[in-house]
């Protein structure tokens, strides 16, 4: 059985973390904890166990030593279109192909 200190702790840095994104994002509901699976099984969580009123663990491809708030919300919708932006600037450059120099013999 995974030590009970680190349990509360984690589930206190869970709270913590739903509370800040709800604080920042009221728009946005969130509905979970994202877990890499070695971390869910290291501190012997299952997946859609409820951890917190209205939020449950859920397993994610990311890594392990992390968590996320899951929300029904798009945060990263601004990084998409700056970098979409970025790519069409770079995309628009004209660069001259690089002669090789010729060496006199």
């Amino acid at each position: 059985m995974p030590d009970t200190s680190k349990i509360a702790k984690n589930l206190e840095r869970f709270a913590q973390a739903v509370a800040a994104h709800d604080r920042e994002n009221p728009t946005h509901t969130a509905y979970g904890i994202g877990l890499a699976h070695f971390d869910m099984e290291r501190l012997g969580f299952d997946e859609g166990e409820t951890v917190l009123p209205g939020i449950t663990i859920h397993a994610d491809g990311k890594t392990s030593g992390n968590f996320r708030v899951l929300c029904d919300g798009e945060h990263d919708e601004g990084e998409r279109e700056s970098e979409q932006e970025v790519v069409e600037a770079v995309a628009t450059q004209y660069t001259p192909a690089a002669l090789p120099i010729r060496q006199n013999q």
